[in-house]
């Protein structure tokens, strides 16, 4: 548990800010509404018995995950594109900004190797193959968006880093230069240069250790002069989608986990159905699912959560944006996608 990988909590000067947050109470952050860990019901030794002896047989895809190695050094900064890297990671170029939200090219999810490895075919970027960054945005410091051995590689290459209250504790532990860090409370606007930053809530939790909660995690608006755009880390659902929506939709594009879900912590990570629900909340003119294709997290087949998605969304008929990981999305024009899981085992 000294290892550097596991991080630092906030103390000291910085633990006395958080206390000031309204969202900090009898000693860890609150989500808006009552989210219990467990989904009333349940217990851990229901989760232990399903995992020993109910094991979902496809939670592994047998078949190798297809990717496609674009190089994104070559890609001029007029270009609005956006790649994926599995799971939550991706690289934006919007407006000529250059952005990377929760990059995790360390190939694990997990602060001990081997027990959380990426599907093979998954783990094909590295962070040398990141150009210059305006912005880095970290959603939380959950393993499997906070990757310690990407981010130290990476920490000099962004001109602006943001992370919810909280998470500089790690940052710094780490030897950042914190005066490219940006930690913001939910509720905060910010400009770079003329990009709009606005931190919304999520509801979900934190922690890197055996405590939790001690460092904040959030979702974020993106408003460029030409786009509008929602990024959502990790959440269960709940009535801030439509609070978002509200005040700052409809959006062109809203990204929203889509997997490591489970009934037995719906309050935390989407369920299927309610991404869906979620981006109707939100506005959103156009959904790129992700949490998924990259890791197993949940006692779910590997692609059930496309499956799902693209399924239930016959009663939406919102665009989906779903490409194999590294392929380039046009953010501005019409694109089709392949339902490119149908075709793996």
């Amino acid at each position: 548990m000294k290892q550097p990988i596991y991080g630092k909590n906030p103390a000291g000067a910085r633990l006395e800010r958080i206390k000031k947050s309204p969202n900090y109470k009898n000693g860890q952050f609150q989500n808006q509404n009552h989210t219990p860990t467990l989904t009333e019901g349940h217990s851990y030794l229901e989760i232990i018995y399903q995992y020993f002896f109910k094991k979902e047989k496809r939670r592994f895809p047998s078949s190798i995950i297809p990717s496609v190695k674009t190089n994104l050094h070559e890609i001029k900064r007029t270009e609005d594109i956006l790649v994926w890297f599995g799971h939550s990671s991706y690289y934006l170029q919007l407006d000529g900004y250059r952005m990377l939200v929760d990059p995790v090219f360390s190939g694990n999810a997990s602060p001990l190797k081997g027990t959380n490895k990426a599907f093979p075919g998954s783990d094909i970027y590295k962070p040398e193959d990141i150009p210059e960054l305006d912005i880095l945005f970290i959603t939380h410091d959950h393993y499997d968006h906070l990757d310690y051995s990407t981010v130290i590689q990476l920490k000099d290459r962004a001109d602006i880093i943001f992370c919810g209250l909280g998470v500089t504790s790690h940052l710094e532990y780490w030897g950042f230069n914190l005066s490219k860090v940006v930690e913001p409370d939910w509720d905060e606007n910010y400009w770079y240069k003329d990009l709009s930053i606005s931190t919304t809530t999520a509801r979900h939790f934190s922690g890197r250790s055996f405590t939790r909660n001690k460092t904040l995690w959030l979702s974020y608006v993106l408003k460029s002069p030409s786009m509008n755009i929602f990024l959502g880390g990790d959440s269960g659902y709940g009535t801030h989608f439509k609070t978002i929506g509200e005040k700052f939709g409809p959006f062109d594009l809203v990204i929203l986990e889509d997997g490591q879900y489970d009934i037995k912590w719906k309050y935390i990570h989407l369920l299927p159905e309610d991404v869906l629900k979620a981006a109707q909340d939100l506005k959103a003119k156009k959904l790129l699912p992700v949490h998924n294709s990259k890791f197993a997290m949940s006692n779910h087949a590997w692609d059930d959560p496309l499956k799902r998605v693209a399924a239930l969304n016959k009663n939406y008929n919102i665009p989906l944006i779903t490409p194999i990981i590294g392929e380039i999305v046009y953010l501005k024009q019409q694109q089709d996608f392949k339902e490119w899981w149908l075709d793996l085992k």
